[in-house]
This record gives structure tokens, sequence and C-alpha cells, in this order.
């Protein structure tokens, strides 16, 4: 359909002609000039127009009837959209399956062909999209949840290493009452997701019909017509557990989750900019950093108001559906082997389990806030909270033997001889890491990775590269990971070169110099050929 309206206001307004606004508006001259011919000629329309009119209406009173094209069967009823968007908008809970089997059961008592439920949903959004100008969404209190994150992000800095993440913020809204709830987070993925959209409901107290989310991958795995979107498999079952539906907006649509929108807007214009000149050295900090200032906001007057979001949150929780009982928590299930530091290793981290399952496989059940071990039959080992950074140790001195000698093939009497095997230096190192941590147990793995770069380069490479790590006192795996291949290039010798590359060649076929020769080949091809013929021949 064209835009009537647009179409009248080019013409009459800005003296525009029908080429005119044809270029302008992407369509056929013919179809404008119709459209203004049969305008000029209508005795119940003029300009200006009535305040309020839609381009059905128009057409309505221009032609007589909503005009037909090609892409619509007109022996079918066409809704009452408008009747449709003033249910949506001003009706709890009212849902488009209500609104279309209403619609179907007259249909079917007039007699009339009506429209399955997919092609209602699209024409309800060619309606919505045509009459956009004249729309205004309500917000219908205790109707929906609006969450997304927030564009901005900031830094958390490890106290130990100096290494950097990024803080993602998480922030959920309800629409009527324009409450925020807003979290920071260092994972995104679906055991985090889940958190926070836990604590969001505990926030708001209560739950929605609707939760309206972006089309993250958290979220969404496919959403190609929004009518009926692929959902992550976690996120709705987090949804049936608290008996809520997930609508994720349409692709690249903003004004589906406007209200969300608002407030990451009113959140990164507003304090995110004093955020943003702190340093954090804990989520926990930013955080409560975090919610202080957002209680700020949510207990402000709004502008021009009488009433705060706080306030009107109070006027909205009764009409929230309760929380469940329980709460929803996502599970990760990991089988993992206990390693001769009494550690296993989980998302990055490390967690000690009791000496008397080293080398055994173990269960691992983690949520985002707590990692559970068990023994193959079920039996609860340990529990640890979750790690909140990469390569973090989480070790009980119960777990770990009182004499590692003899205990286990890893020790520091073992790493030591192995380190003097190749010099002073490398023993020297390998001392130093071993006293680096609290516990002895958590700097195996780093003296293994240590040792390896005799085998990987060469005994005086690694010697060499520890030297220089003495001098300039920076004992660490890092160090000597990140330097020992330029060290190695210069002590590297032809005998070296020949092993490397030997063990590079291991176990593969070495093709002669004229294997690849032109005149080689074609003989072979004709001599096959020659062979093929005269089998067939013997036949």
């Amino acid at each position: 359909m064209l835009d009537y309206k647009d179409i009248i206001i080019k013409h009459y307004a800005l003296h525009m002609s029908g080429r005119e606004i044809a270029a302008a508006l992407g369509v056929s001259k013919s179809g404008v000039n119709e459209f203004l011919n049969a305008f000029d000629k209508c005795d119940t329309l003029h300009y200006p127009l009535p305040e309020g009119i839609t381009n059905y209406g128009i057409a309505e009173m221009v032609y007589g009837s909503v005009k037909r094209n090609g892409t619509r069967d007109i022996s079918f009823e066409l809704p009452d959209f408008a009747d449709v968007e003033a249910q949506m908008s001003h009706r709890k809970n009212m849902t488009l399956v209500f609104l279309w089997g209403r619609y179907k059961n007259r249909c079917c008592a007039e007699g009339k062909k009506f429209y399955s439920y997919r092609q209602f949903c699209d024409l309800y959004l060619h309606w919505c999209k045509e009459n956009a100008e004249s729309m205004h969404l309500n917000a219908v209190v205790g109707q929906k949840i609006e969450i997304d994150f927030a564009g901005k992000t900031f830094e958390l800095i490890n106290r130990f290493t100096g290494e950097i993440s990024t803080i993602v913020v998480f922030v959920a809204v309800l629409p009527y009452s324009q409450y925020i709830y807003a979290e920071g987070m260092l994972s995104t993925k679906e055991a985090q997701w889940i958190e926070v959209n836990n604590h969001a409901l505990r926030a708001f107290g209560g739950v929605t019909p609707l939760v309206v989310c972006d089309n993250c991958k958290q979220a969404v795995i496919a959403n190609r017509d929004w009518i009926e979107p692929e959902l992550n498999k976690d996120y709705a079952e987090w949804a049936e557990h608290n008996h809520t539906v997930i609508l994720p907006a349409k692709v690249r649509k903003p004004r589906y989750k406007s209200s969300v929108e608002n407030a990451v807007g009113i959140l990164e214009k507003g304090f995110f900019h004093e955020l943003e000149e702190n340093q954090y050295f804990s989520l926990e900090a930013f955080n409560d950093d975090l919610w202080e200032k957002l209680s700020e906001l949510n207990s402000g007057l709004l502008k021009g108001r009488n009433y705060s979001r706080h306030d009107r949150l109070l006027e909205e929780r009764p009409e929230l559906m309760p929380l469940p009982s329980t709460q929803f928590h996502y599970m990760e299930r990991k089988t993992a082997k206990v390693s001769s530091d009494f550690h296993v290793r989980f998302d990055n981290a490390y967690y000690s389990v009791p000496k008397q399952y080293l080398h055994k496989q173990v269960l691992i059940r983690a949520t985002s806030s707590v990692v559970k071990v068990y023994d193959q039959a079920g039996q609860p080992l340990c529990e640890w909270p979750r790690a909140h950074y990469k390569g973090q140790w989480m070790t009980d001195p119960e777990h770990l033997p009182q004499n590692f000698k003899g205990f286990s093939e890893w020790n520091s009497t073992y790493f030591i001889q192995k380190a003097l095997t190749i010099g002073p230096n490398t023993a020297d190192v390998i001392r130093r890491i071993l006293t680096s941590r609290k516990y002895e147990v958590q700097t195996y793995r780093q003296c293994v990775g240590v040792l390896g770069f005799a085998k990987k380069y060469s005994k005086p490479s690694l010697e060499e590269c520890c030297r220089q790590a003495l001098e300039l006192n920076k004992t660490t795996y890092t160090f000597i990971k990140n330097s020992i291949p330029a060290i190695a290039a210069e002590l590297m010798t032809d005998a070296d070169r020949r092993r490397i590359n030997d063990e590079k060649n291991k176990g593969a076929y070495v093709m002669g110099s004229d294997a690849s020769d032109l005149n080689l080949l074609l003989a072979k091809s004709q001599h096959l050929l020659e062979e093929s013929q005269e089998g067939g021949d013997e036949e």
C-alpha cells in the first residue's frame, strides 16, 4: 500500500509534482498520479486531513474500500487491526493467539474465509509498519520485562597479574514503572545469563507474563520471522520454570524494546561516566557502586512528575505474578581427571580434590556461583565457590598429603632433579617457581611447562633463558615462554635444526625431487592406459 498521507502532504503542503513524489518515495509515478486524481474527485475527504486518520482510513474514503493488490486474496476477511492494536496496548496479558481465535470464530459464524494464525501475524506486522506514525504503544501494568546489554563496558584489573577483564552490564526494566535493574558481568555465558535474569526478577519482586529480550545468543538461536523464534534451550527452561514467555524483539527493530533502550541511554549518559573514572579490582566493588547509583536514580522524582520509579514499582508489584518457590539454576556438567597436583581444571580455574582420588575420574556440577565435585558413584567430595578469574587456584590444605614424596610422581624433589640435568640456572628458576605460591602443588603445572621447553627447543636454550630470567628477576613461566623462541633461534645448531625437522617429518613419506616431473607423470599415465587396454583385449 502506498503511503497516502505522505503523498497528500508532499503534494498539497510542499507543492511537489507526482513525478517528484514518486522519486522521493521510490514508487511508480503512475500509482502516485492515480491516487492524487482519485483524491481530487473524492467528495468526503479534503486537505488538510482529519486528525488521526490512517492510510487505511484514507483508502476507505477515497476508493470506497481498502485498495487491494496482488499480495492478498480479497476473498478472505481482513481483520480489524486497529482494534487488535487497541486490545494489545490496553488490556493486560492480551495475546495475538487469543485475538486470532476470536477473529476466526467470528468468520466461521458468518461463513467467511479467515487467515491462518501465521498470516494473521504477518498482516498485523505490515499494518503496524504502515501505521507507525499514528501508533502509540502504551505500557500496561505488570505486562512485560524488557532486557538487554548496555553498549558501554568497563575494565576490571586483576590485583595479582595486572590482567584486564571486561565488565559487561546487564539491564532490565519494567516499562510501566520504568524501574531499572542493572548488574555487571565478567562472563556472558548461559550460567551467568540465567543468574542475572534471576536477580532481576528478585529485584522487581515478581514475574511478568512476557520477557522481551534482544536477539543475543544466550537467549535466541534463530529469529528469522519473529513469529516462531528458536530459543536457547536453557533460557526456554528458565522461562517455563518461572511461568513466563520469552518474546525476542524483531531483528534490528529497537522500538520493540524501547523502554530498555531508553534505560540504557539514561545510564550511559548519566552515572556511567562517574563509574568509568574509577578503577575496579573486583566485580563486587563495581556492582556495589552500580547499585548505589541505581538506587538514587530509581528513588529520584521523574522529570515533571511528583513520583519516582520506585513509587511506580510499589504500585506495579501487586500486579506481578509471584516468584516460584525455588529458583532456577543453570547447571554445567563435566567429567575430569584429578591431576598429579591434586586439582581438577574447570573453566580455566583449578579446584583441589581429596588426595585419595588422585588420577581418578570425577564428576563436576557447576552453577554460576558454586562448583561441586562428585565421585563416579555420585557421592559429593567437595564444594567450592566458583573462581572469579582465569587461572585462579582453589586449594584446601586438607586435600593434600603431608608428604608428597612417594605419594605422587610430582613433588619438589622430582622437579629440581629434572632441572639439574639441564643446568644450575634452570634449577634455580624451578626452586623460585616452587615457592611462588601459597601451596606448592599450585606451581607443579608451571614446572612441567618450563622443563618441557628443553625438549621443544634444547637444553642449552632453556639454560640460557633461565640465566636471563634470574638476572632480570622475572622467574615466571610466562617470561620464559615468551623469551625462549628468540634465544633458541640464536643458539640453535645445525644438528638441532635437523632434529626438529626430523621430528616434524617423522612418519611422513618423503618424495624424491623428480616425483613432480611432468614428463614422468605423463609416461606413468600412458603406461596405465596401455595396461587397461591390454586387459580389455584378453577378456
